[in-house]
């Protein structure tokens, strides 16, 4: 078949690869190229970078549906349309453009955790299973047909971080599997159950603040679930305090409390239960263990968190 294929970052690589390797992709529409860092230096989408070691000729629009940017991908005859974590709303104009019409590789298992954030949320939720989904695009956000889903199970040990690195190369499996059965003309359409719709909404940085009202074991999985990126985090004495990892211990106390420091870290009491705090960063420094940050920080039983 003949794939044009539209993915940002490094979770739709090992999509294209799948795709380029089985079929013959025409084109490859990435986000435009970004300013990065603090030298501004111009970097390559992820996904542009394959597409060039694949030889691959790219498109990097503004926007995707402007009409003579339509008109050139109308022009390539694709088959079908693959979109992994594209990073723009896709036109009617180009939903209808392929006889297969668009298909999508999505992060959990519709119609649960629509949206920009379904592998943070699941691990934020404390879901213990999650999966992919390939489905064809509609002009609602991920409210399109099913095709295709495999279940993945989340470990406690778990993080968005490598979470999504497993998911990448599963979602490629599927992805496969989806345009084999899309060519053979045998593949599933299933109608979402809009009703039991949840959503994962794009995260901002504040979404890793902890909330110390909250119970320890949800404290723990949001810290899980916001690494590495946007990152858990708190105030101490108005500084903040970045956590990557954290655990829920028997117990009870104050909310944002020191209760004490042990040889793991440093024990702070929360809405239900205790909090350990064991890998934190203070900023312009590294990442330190619970405790060697409470002796360089001077946290003592009886300081609190969050004074910002």
């Amino acid at each position: 078949m003949n794939i044009v294929f539209m993915g940002t970052p490094e979770f739709a690589v090992p999509s294209l690869a799948i795709a380029a390797q089985e079929h013959a992709v025409t084109s490859v529409v990435t986000q435009p190229d970004r300013a990065k860092g603090r030298g501004h230096r111009v970097q390559f989408s992820p996904v542009k970078s394959k597409a060039l070691e694949l030889g691959l000729p790219v498109h990097q629009p503004q926007k995707v549906a402007n009409a003579d940017f339509v008109d050139k991908l109308r022009q390539e005859n694709p088959d079908v349309i693959v979109v992994v974590a594209f990073g723009q709303k896709i036109p009617g104009s180009i939903l209808q453009l392929a006889p297969h019409g668009c298909i999508n590789v999505h992060g959990s298992l519709l119609p649960k955790y629509r949206g920009a954030a379904p592998i943070h949320r699941a691990i934020a939720d404390g879901c213990r299973q999650t999966g992919v989904t390939t489905m064809y695009l509609s002009e609602q956000w991920d409210a399109g047909d099913i095709i295709l889903q495999r279940t993945m199970d989340i470990a406690a040990s778990d993080t968005a971080g490598t979470l999504h690195d497993r998911m990448m190369h599963v979602g490629a499996e599927l992805l496969g599997e989806t345009l084999r059965q899309l060519e053979a003309g045998t593949a599933p359409r299933i109608p979402q159950d809009h009703e039991q719709a949840t959503y994962a909404f794009k995260l901002s940085k504040d979404d890793g603040r902890l909330n110390w009202t909250e119970p320890a074991s949800k404290l723990a999985n949001l810290v899980r679930g916001m690494d590495p990126w946007p990152g858990a985090f708190t105030y101490f004495k108005d500084s903040p305090l970045k956590i990557r990892r954290a655990a829920a211990v028997p117990g009870q106390g104050t909310p944002a409390e020191v209760q004490r420091i042990d040889e793991y870290g440093i024990i702070v009491g929360t809405g239900a239960g205790l909090l350990r705090l064991e890998e934190v960063q203070r900023p312009g420094s590294r990442w330190l263990q619970g405790r060697d940050a409470a002796n360089g920080l001077r946290i003592q039983p009886g300081d609190t968190f969050d004074h910002a």
